[in-house]
């Protein structure tokens, strides 16, 4: 039988392109990243991937409260990564309660929302 997972799931997906000559910095603000979120309660997993000058960040929360909770934790760190990268894209899935919960909060960072529509839980 497969684990139980919560209905309310909230994937978030940033891509971070990385300055010219700052992946080392990159790389140790990721570490900052995972030991500031490793106790969230809302947190449902949370990972880096690189791909050449690219770091994205593979992360779910329970509902758009763990998505708000977590990004209100890692302000500061965000911060940093955007003094030598750049957010080109991301994305929001999830259920259309939480996707309309976020909508407002995180207007200023310009994600593309998409709205759950089937799967398997």
């Amino acid at each position: 039988m497969p684990p139980l997972r919560p209905k309310n799931v909230v994937s978030i997906h940033p891509y971070f392109r990385i300055n010219e000559d700052r992946m080392p910095q990159a790389r140790l603000l990721l570490r900052e990243f995972v030991q500031q979120t490793n106790d969230e309660p809302g947190c449902l997993y949370y990972e880096f991937t690189i791909r050449e000058d690219v770091v994205f960040c593979r992360e779910a929360y329970r509902g758009s409260e763990g998505v708000l909770a977590h990004l209100a934790n890692v302000e500061a760190i965000i911060t940093k990564m955007l003094a030598i990268s750049t957010l080109y894209r991301l994305e929001i899935h999830g259920p259309q309660a939480d996707i309309d919960r976020l909508r407002e909060p995180l207007a200023p960072m310009s994600p593309e929302f998409y709205v759950l529509e089937c799967g398997i839980r």
